[in-house]
């Protein structure tokens, strides 16, 4: 086992003994006794053991009580964290500030937060084991998040040696087969190879694998890169990219999918492994009613990061040349990166639209609910805040001795939203917030988070085809 690993379960063993002798405090006689099988396996049930159980990424199974036990305070410290790095399950969104409405919402409850803390605190009962909830059904053949793609392709096979260095390499492309041009709704990336968990116990999902990233397009083969298409990035920990309904991606007939770069990393032993594109489709006669935004929000130029210091600020604007929806917001940084904020500025109004803790091994994005999605006006300014703690306490950073500025490699930085959003017409923008006061109800005294002109009176298309510019009379 390499010593990185075997570091760090021996930290993992060393929290959970100290914190079980200190948090099995007397439980008060008025207090109904937390139990493992009456309220903790439940939480388990729905959100852990999918990945921490024989076989999967975690690094020790929680499935029975026996096992669970031990690491009580360790399970009460992790859900503990919220948002913060280290947080379980991994998914960093904060509560309390910006927009809460996102799909496929990973976040525990508070009240399982105290429930876990509870029953941590109160010496971990078992309860009586005939009252445990079924066991759920494991599915060890890598099934796709989102059920089955509608179409799968498998890029061609990587070996990395344990213990070898980084290394940035162009993939081969690969055709898709398309006979038919098709419009995409989602996609999910994975990687395949033939690491076992077991072999690298004790390290985390990064550990797991040797795709750290891999940018890609797609186009056709005699296809320059100007008239290519770009897709999300994949990323360690990466949950599926869902595009806005009215914004399916096109896939056109005869296309390759092409890996520009791969950015590799060593687990620690010998693995060969490829990546998958899952892509899911709209119907046939599905058509676009919108397309891409053509906005970047990002620096990559004056990143400066200083030696032991934690709580750095990096700041970056971007002003909307066209009427844009945000559906996704993905924080993007290095290993200092600990979160990162989205503010949008329109006239003298200032909104939170999301922050978020971060973690270079779990990479996450979080998409918005469709009409909880930042229906912005162009003109406004968006401004990203991201929060860099280059100290010794932060485990992903090698050296916090060192300055650091822009870069590819982990132990420099980026500075990045890479989530996903549309743009729109005149006629679309009054359309879009026309169609949400409708679905929510909003009346003239409503505020909706991420919509500044929601309430405005902003007429819609006159019988020529002609509307007002949005915002003129607000």
């Amino acid at each position: 086992m390499p010593s990185s690993h075997r570091a760090t379960a021996a930290f993992l063993t060393a929290i959970a003994t100290v914190l079980f002798s200190l948090g099995a405090s007397a439980q008060q006689p008025d207090q109904v006794q937390v139990t493992y099988s009456d309220h903790v396996a439940p939480i388990l049930y729905d959100n852990c053991v999918k990945c921490h159980r024989a076989g999967g990424v975690g690094p020790m199974s929680l499935v029975t009580y026996d096992e669970v036990r031990p690491w009580a305070p360790v399970i009460k410290y992790k859900t503990g964290l919220r948002d913060k790095m280290g947080v379980m399950p991994p998914y960093y969104l904060e509560k309390g500030i910006g927009i809460q409405r996102v799909k496929d919402d990973e976040r525990l409850s508070e009240e399982q937060i105290e429930t876990i803390a509870q029953w941590a605190d109160t010496g971990a009962a078992e309860g009586d084991p005939d009252n445990l909830p079924a066991l759920p059904e494991f599915d060890d053949s890598g099934a796709w998040k989102l059920g089955e793609p509608d179409l799968v392709i498998r890029l061609d096979d990587i070996y990395v040696e344990g213990g070898e260095a980084d290394s940035w390499v162009s993939g081969v492309p690969v055709s898709t087969g398309l006979t038919n041009d098709r419009y995409v709704s989602a996609v999910e990336m994975r990687e395949v190879n033939d690491a076992k968990n077991s072999s690298i116990a004790g390290t985390v999902v990064g550990g797991l694998y040797i795709v750290h990233h891999m940018t890609w397009q797609t186009g056709a083969p005699d296809a320059g890169i100007a008239e290519r298409e770009t897709w999300p990035v994949h990323e360690l920990g990466r949950n599926p990219d869902i595009f806005d309904p009215k914004a399916g991606r096109l896939l056109p007939a005869g296309a390759d999918v092409i890996p520009l770069t791969y950015h590799l990393h060593s687990n620690g032993i010998d693995t060969t492994g490829h990546m998958e594109l899952g892509f899911y489709f709209h119907p046939e006669d599905y058509e676009p009613e919108h397309r891409k935004a053509n906005f970047e929000l990002g620096d990559g130029l004056n990143i400066s990061v200083h030696g032991n210091r934690p709580n750095q600020e990096l700041h970056t604007y971007s002003v909307l040349t066209e009427h844009t929806k945000i559906s996704s917001f993905e924080p993007h940084l290095h290993a200092p990166g600990a979160r990162m904020c989205l503010e949008a500025i329109w006239g003298n109004q200032i909104e939170t639209l999301a922050c978020a803790g971060y973690d270079h091994n779990w990479v996450k994005q979080y998409t918005f609910e469709d009409d909880y999605a930042p229906l912005l006006p162009k003109g406004t300014i968006l401004h990203m805040i991201g929060f860099m703690d280059n100290v010794a306490t932060n485990p992903n950073v090698i050296d916090p001795r060192n300055w650091s500025g822009s870069g590819n490699r982990s132990i420099t930085n980026m500075f990045l939203h890479l989530g996903q959003s549309v743009g729109l017409t005149d006629e679309q923008f009054v359309q879009e917030m026309k169609e949400r006061r409708e679905r929510l109800g909003l009346m003239a005294n409503d505020h909706l988070l991420g919509c500044p002109l929601c309430m405005a009176d902003i007429p819609l298309l006159e019988e020529e085809g002609v509307v007002e510019q949005a915002g003129a009379e607000d």
